[in-house]
């Protein structure tokens, strides 16, 4: 089951979770690790995203996040659309 959780702030703090769909170990393959490394290190260089902390795991991502730039909401989804198609 999927829960929508809001960005009220969007310049506060969020710890945010990803996970792959049916929980399918994606990322223990380099090629798939890669993908989410570049995407977020575009958004990083692009879109303004602060990342404090993170963990990748075989199946989902933690993710310590915030913005100044841009709504953090907007990066969010971006990430995930463009990650989604790329995987």
């Amino acid at each position: 089951m999927a829960f929508t959780y809001s960005i009220k702030d969007q310049g506060a703090i969020y710890f945010v979770t990803f996970t792959v769909h049916q929980w399918v170990d994606v990322f223990s393959r380099p090629m798939y690790r890669d993908i989410v490394f570049e995407s977020l290190q575009y958004c990083q260089a692009s879109k303004g995203l602060k990342i404090y902390a993170w963990v990748l795991m075989s199946n989902h991502i933690h993710l310590i996040i915030s913005s100044e730039q841009e709504k953090l909401s907007d990066i969010i989804r971006d990430f995930k659309k463009f990650t989604s198609k790329k995987l």
